[in-house]
């Protein structure tokens, strides 16, 4: 059996921020929030995923995959929400008049 190491949540470390920007200070202060966002979902999806393989593999705890799952989709949840919203705000911005 081959040991094929695979993390479909890789990328969301790799973000960096992008070149050029006028108002750092702002920037750098909203990304901090934005940034801790992703980490937390990012960190929460690998427990889940490193939980969920080691039951698999070894048998470990089923109540810790559980408990990693069910963390995983609160945050889950708690993202989709936060995408629905700012999808919502920006159609509300089309719908102004200029």
């Amino acid at each position: 059996m081959s040991n094929v190491s695979f993390s479909a949540y890789a990328a969301l470390g790799s973000v960096k921020p992008g070149a050029g920007t006028e108002n750092l200070a702002k920037e750098t202060a909203e990304k901090s929030g934005v940034a801790d966002g992703f980490s937390t979902f990012k960190a929460a999806l690998q427990e889940a995923e490193q939980a969920a393989m080691q039951t698999a593999v070894s048998g470990a705890d089923p109540h810790a995959m559980v408990e990693a799952l069910a963390q995983a989709e609160l945050v889950l949840d708690a993202a989709v929400t936060v995408r629905d919203k700012v999808v919502e705000a920006y159609q509300e911005l089309l719908r102004m008049p200029v």
